[in-house]
């Protein structure tokens, strides 16, 4: 049965497994982590993808001083910056991005600005105007903390949103949020995304007439989740 269409005001975008593929950058800096601290890699990873690097290490490293995680965090930002070896657009991202650009849509990532533009830069993504980045927020997906902010600034309830995601911490920090979330990639199924596409190619986006907002279409290999 094909997949319904989405019908939302705002569009809220996740930069990392979902407009670019960083799996490779983000591999290398949390094995190296891992083995400093006489970690399983494989479970740091599992935790790793979608939060800040500080909200991380405080789950896997409980009872540590987040002054700690918070060092270590800005020397992990610093690593991650300067080494963009491997990072790749999403397939489709370009394509997205350019339907989406006269549309109302923002970043929303748990990147810092100056990871976010050099991730996005890499992989010769466009950059969306308005941006809800680790800087902006108090706390870590899941916490829904960076999309009821990227709602506030597109000026829409959360629930006229449709969020984008890859990782389980995001989806949940979306759908904590009150959206529906569109997740993106391997990672994206066993998390609850209201609908799961395996990349950006499977979306076809249309805007409504007279501003009455957008309408999200999903190939055949898309799949009605949640």
């Amino acid at each position: 049965m094909p997949t319904p269409p989405l019908a939302a005001r705002g569009l809220l975008l996740d930069m990392d497994g979902t407009l670019v593929n960083s799996d490779a950058v983000v591999e290398r800096v949390w094995r190296r982590w891992a083995a400093d601290k006489g970690l399983d890699a494989d479970e740091v990873l599992r935790v790793a993808h979608g939060r800040q690097g500080h909200a991380t290490m405080a789950e896997l490293l409980p009872g540590r001083p987040a002054e700690v995680n918070a060092a270590e965090n800005e020397a992990m930002l610093a690593q991650e910056t300067s080494d963009v070896e491997g990072v790749v657009p999403v397939p489709g991202a370009h394509a997205f991005m350019a339907a989406i650009e006269p549309l109302p849509h923002a970043l929303v990532t748990s990147a810092d600005t100056a990871l976010a533009a050099a991730r996005m830069g890499a992989a010769g993504v466009r950059m969306p105007r308005l941006r809800v980045t680790a800087e902006n927020v108090s706390a870590s997906k899941p916490d829904p903390e960076g999309f009821l902010k990227g709602a506030a600034e597109l000026g829409f309830a959360p629930a006229d949103c449709v969020a984008f995601e890859d990782s389980g911490a995001g989806i949940a920090a979306a759908l904590a949020a009150g959206m529906r979330v569109v997740g993106v990639g391997p990672r994206a199924g066993d998390h609850g995304p209201t609908v799961h596409v395996r990349d950006l190619t499977g979306i076809r986006v249309e805007e409504l007439p007279d501003g009455a907002g957008i309408r999200l279409h999903f190939a055949e290999t898309a799949t009605a989740t949640a």
